[in-house]
């Protein structure tokens, strides 16, 4: 089984990818965490990424591309993966579906994680991230094991300037006119699954789980419904 899950900052893309990586025994693939590995293991890509990092700049989309094409080129995504956050814009998508087609394993759905301006604020605000390794808390669904400081490295959590209320609204302004394109894309390819997810994160994850427990070959009809 292949994934790919979009959302807004906040829909729960994370969350739900960790889960069902767990559930169905699926590679979880995140872009955070393969920017996180490529330059802790101080990788070609790696080291080409952490000159942006340093200098403050946003990891180029052609990078980001390749780190995930890389890692879908492993062993151990043969029987499918989930894709988490991957692809942000269309290009990203046509190069996805460029890949895949090559690999003969271009069937997969694309869940579309939708949350209320009003949830996505509630959640972003809450979030907390650790200074050293990037690892994500959340004030109030993931709270660290000691107040403020990360589980792992034991570094000092921080809020992010644009997980503030007042910026948010314009992040997920930004966020859906790149992403429009992208959730256009592969609804037109009848790919796309529509789910509201406002809820709490297990009652979205049974939603999905009853979703993918559908024979393949209905799952086109079944995703008009949701």
């Amino acid at each position: 089984m292949k994934l790919v899950l979009l959302g807004a900052p906040g829909a729960g893309k994370g969350t739900q990818a960790k889960s069902l990586s767990k559930e169905l025994k699926l590679a979880h693939i995140s872009t955070g965490d393969l920017l996180r590995v490529a330059i802790k293991e101080n990788t070609p890509l790696g080291q080409e990424a952490k000159k942006y990092v340093e200098s403050g700049e946003l990891v180029p989309d052609h990078l980001v591309t390749k780190m995930v094409i890389e890692r879908l080129s492993r062993e151990d995504v043969s029987e499918g993966f989930i894709l988490d956050g991957f692809p942000r814009n269309r290009q990203q998508a046509v190069e996805l579906d460029d890949f895949l087609s090559t690999k003969s394993t271009c069937n997969y759905f694309a869940f579309y994680l939708d949350a209320s301006e009003k949830t996505l604020i509630k959640r972003l605000s809450g979030r907390r991230i650790c200074g050293m390794c990037q690892a994500v808390y959340h004030l109030v669904n993931f709270p660290p094991k000691e107040d403020m400081v990360c589980d792992h490295c034991q570094s000092e959590l921080y809020q992010r300037p644009d997980d503030k209320e007042e910026t948010i609204k314009n992040r997920l302004a930004v966020y859906n006119r790149q992403t429009a394109p992208v959730v256009e894309y592969y609804s037109k390819q009848n790919r796309l699954i529509h789910l509201k997810a406002d809820a709490e994160a297990s009652l979205v994850l049974d939603e999905m789980l009853k979703i993918l427990a559908t024979p393949f070959t209905l799952l086109k009809e079944q995703k008009k419904k949701v």
